[in-house]
């Protein structure tokens, strides 16, 4: 069997970009033809939406955001261009949020990961993602029947059950989440069902810790993982190189400030914001709320598609200070307004049984006149006094956190 998915996974990596930016106009010319878009990109040209500096103009929307639209314009917010009544599942997720699943082979771009993660045509799958009203079970059965492959619909829980079938059906391939599938081989051995045919998993939902990766390969499962939302499908996943998450050919990833739509440099650790070119349900520039960051170059398995890091924790880091929530956009605004200062961390913590506040922040060329300054602005943005301190560029972690929570519970 040929060792990736398609040709689109090998492509030069100019060439994808070059393919990719010649959509965008059209993509978002289509989502505005939905009234909940053309109201969020309101006065947006779609025509001149063809860089990636023209796309890291745009707003964000975000999850909260989609929750809000869906209260006022049901079922889907104005974000569907295909009528609700014209698609195949109607769906949801907590929060709650509401989701189309459109007609056609693959519709979450699911097929590519399960191919990194060894699955072919012809093998047959156990699901044990949930099939009840939630999108998880479907995302990875239409990418499993897409590609060719049959698949028992375990979904969660009954693991005796589940396990029967497993006996019987005997799947080389499993789906779910990593801790569900070290239930189903404990269960398996203490019970003597056999559950030896499986030997690749894909999984997604939870942690995935070296150590269990490791016990789940020693227990003959060789297990990789992907990340993917239902709004927008699977968007990164690994391969067997294990170096990171390869970005699916169906979305393009910006990794940004949080707080912001703005974009960090290479390697700096951000919010995941993702643009998908879904005809039925397009996504511009959706804020995932993950944190991660981008690689530099291409995966050693060959395919030449950007990578990120994996899950890095989560951007929204809302603290509330004093009886007021202290936001990282408020942050990220300080920044805005001192250009000198580069990396900021808010640091909240407890003294003399009172809330405190310190501002990090890193500067070349520190002095009094500015730390009061910063100190000003961070009161006058955020209705709250908080310290400052100048301090050099290096010295604050790369992990995309703005504002760090030290209080002990």
């Amino acid at each position: 069997m040929p060792e990736h998915y398609d040709s689109l996974e090998i492509r030069d990596p100019a060439v994808r970009e070059r393919e990719q930016l010649a959509r965008l106009s059209e993509i978002v010319a289509r989502a505005m033809t939905a009234p909940g878009w053309a109201k969020h990109l309101s006065g947006v040209n779609p025509k001149t939406v063809t860089s990636r500096a023209a796309l890291a103009s745009l707003p964000v929307l975000r999850k909260s955001d989609i929750s809000a639209l869906q209260k006022e314009h049901p079922p889907f917010g104005g974000l569907n261009v295909t009528a609700g009544n014209k698609v195949r599942r109607l769906l949801m997720s907590p929060g709650p949020i509401f989701e189309p699943e459109g007609e056609g082979a693959d519709w979450w771009g699911t097929a590519r990961a399960l191919y990194a993660a060894g699955v072919r045509p012809g093998d047959i799958v156990h699901n044990s993602f949930a099939y009840h009203l939630t999108p998880g079970g479907f995302i990875l059965e239409s990418g499993a029947h897409a590609l060719g492959c049959a698949v028992i619909p375990g979904g969660v829980g009954n693991t005796e059950q589940q396990l029967e079938a497993i006996a019987h059906y005997k799947p080389t391939g499993y789906v779910g989440t990593p801790d569900f599938l070290k239930i189903l081989l404990d269960t398996a051995e203490k019970t003597g069902k056999d559950a030896s045919s499986i030997k690749r998993g894909l999984v997604s939902g939870a942690a995935l810790p070296a150590s269990l990766r490791e016990e789940l390969g020693r227990r003959g499962v060789a297990v990789l993982q992907m990340y993917a939302t239902a709004e927008l499908g699977v968007i990164a996943y690994e391969s067997e190189a294990r170096e990171g998450m390869i970005v699916n050919e169906t979305v393009m990833v910006e990794i940004v400030r949080p707080g912001t739509g703005d974009p960090v440099l290479d390697g700096e650790v951000g919010e995941v914001v993702v643009t998908s070119s879904n005809p039925d349900y397009p996504m511009i520039r959706l804020a995932t709320g993950d944190l991660s960051a981008l690689m530099p170059g291409v995966s050693p398995c060959g395919r030449t598609n950007s990578r990120i890091k994996g899950w890095m924790g989560r951007a929204d880091q809302t603290a509330k200070v004093k009886g007021m929530f202290v936001h990282p956009k408020q942050v990220a605004e300080i920044a805005t307004r001192h250009p000198e200062l580069k990396r900021l961390r808010l640091v909240v913590d407890r003294a003399a049984e009172q809330d405190t506040m310190t501002l990090l922040a890193e500067c070349a060329s520190p002095d009094t006149k500015l730390e009061t300054a910063v100190a000003a602005t961070l009161q006058s943005i955020t209705k709250l006094k908080g310290n400052v301190r100048l301090v050099a560029p290096g010295t604050l972690p790369n992990d995309g956190k703005l504002i760090a929570d030290e209080r002990k519970s």
